[in-house]
């Protein structure tokens, strides 16, 4: 279940975003980690569009959709919802822990830095 967070926008654990994912679920994962982080780690299929590009790529922000918004830790990415929901976006989720929860709760073999 995805849990609403006060600030407009809800938040999803790695296991709900990976069991969603698995299923087949029409979702759009953005990544806005900076590039040197992305090489580290990623999600698997997950847009890339670093924070600070965010305002001037809002174009390629799913409005169809449920967006999953991802950082390091998660706080980069409450940001990123809060700024999009800001912007008109409707279904826009953090992901709890970012891809250091995911390295640990979804798949370990995502190197954690």
């Amino acid at each position: 279940m995805i849990a609403g967070t006060g600030n407009g926008f809800g938040s999803i654990t790695p296991r709900e975003l990976s069991e969603r994912l698995s299923r087949g679920d029409r979702l759009q994962v953005i990544d806005v980690r900076e590039p040197f982080e992305l090489q580290i780690a990623a999600i698997p299929g997950a847009c890339h569009i670093p924070l600070r590009t965010l305002p001037g790529r809002l174009g390629e922000v799913a409005r169809d959709r449920p967006v999953v918004v991802v950082c390091h830790h998660g706080v980069r990415s409450a940001s990123a919802c809060g700024w999009l929901v800001r912007e008109g976006c409707l279904d826009v989720h953090n992901l709890s822990g970012g891809i250091d929860a995911w390295s640990t709760d979804v798949d370990r073999s995502v190197p954690r830095y």
